[in-house]
């Protein structure tokens, strides 16, 4: 969890960095010094138009997390409130919700976006949107799933007994029993927002030009890789760190607020007690 925490603080360390300080405009062109090698002028060199790599990243990782936030922020939203739902009224509901959620597990965020940009055009916005539709039945089905777990316990029936509504009983004592799962899941959900949303770029159905992006930069890189390798490495470099940082912080998490899995001994544990008997 340690590592997880410390890749997701540095990579959240260079976004809040972006807003006060950047080597050069990522947006500023100059001819002059492209396919640059990383120098004192620019310590990670300069793409093919001349852009500072350095400042390309750092404004990426912005952008990266603004849109990762948000769809997974409305995913969780919209997740969490039908999942709720079907839990609390069950019936002919709960089967609907959970069948339109099978039919939107069919459709993938890139495939997602591929539809909605051939509706409203590519973009950041619409990338945003197909990410945060994919994440929809992903909330659903584990507050569903939750809800229903805290629903059998006696507390829950002793306020159900004393006259309260499924709605309260689903704000005040469900939905404070499951928030720990759900932040589990959003960090590893966010982790995937943001692979998502470089895949999208490199796409050329997400964040366009001029604004930078992790996964534009890869593309825009992959046509010089025998002049300037360096322009891919360092912008894949950012994508693989932001992934692995904020899952290894989910699995942290859910290893940390899961009693269960804490009581379990892993697997080199239970070698080890084998061998000793």
């Amino acid at each position: 969890m340690r590592c997880g925490l410390a890749l997701s603080l540095l990579v959240v360390a260079a976004a809040a960095l972006s807003f006060v300080w950047l080597p050069y405009d990522p947006t500023e062109i100059d001819i002059l010094h492209r396919l640059a090698r990383p120098s004192s002028g620019h310590w990670l060199g300069t793409d093919a138009f001349g852009r500072d790599v350095l400042a390309m990243i750092l404004a990426g990782a912005r952008v990266s997390l603004g849109v990762g936030f948000v769809a997974v922020a409305a995913g969780l939203v919209a997740g969490v409130w039908l999942g709720l739902l079907a839990a609390c009224l069950g019936g002919w509901l709960d089967e609907a919700l959970m069948r339109i959620s099978d039919v939107a597990f069919a459709f993938p965020a890139v495939l997602s976006a591929i539809l909605i940009a051939a509706v409203w055009g590519p973009g950041a916005f619409n990338a945003v949107i197909a990410i945060a539709v994919f994440n929809v039945p992903v909330f659903a089905r584990l507050a569903r799933g939750a809800a229903l777990s805290v629903m059998a316990r006696d507390f829950v029936r002793a306020a159900r007994a004393l006259g309260l509504g499924e709605g309260a009983i689903a704000l005040r004592h469900v939905l404070p029993n499951i928030l720990g799962l759900l932040c589990v899941q959003a960090s590893v959900q966010f982790a995937l927002a943001i692979l998502a949303e470089a895949g999208l770029a490199y796409l050329g159905l997400g964040t366009q030009p001029p604004s930078p992006s992790w996964g534009r930069m890869l593309f825009d890189a992959q046509s010089y890789l025998h002049a300037a390798p360096l322009g891919a490495v360092f912008p894949g470099l950012a994508i693989a760190l932001a992934v692995l940082g904020f899952s290894r912080l989910g699995e942290g998490l859910r290893d940390r607020l899961d009693p269960r899995r804490a009581a379990l001994p892993s697997v080199t544990s239970r070698a080890l007690i084998r061998a000793k008997r």
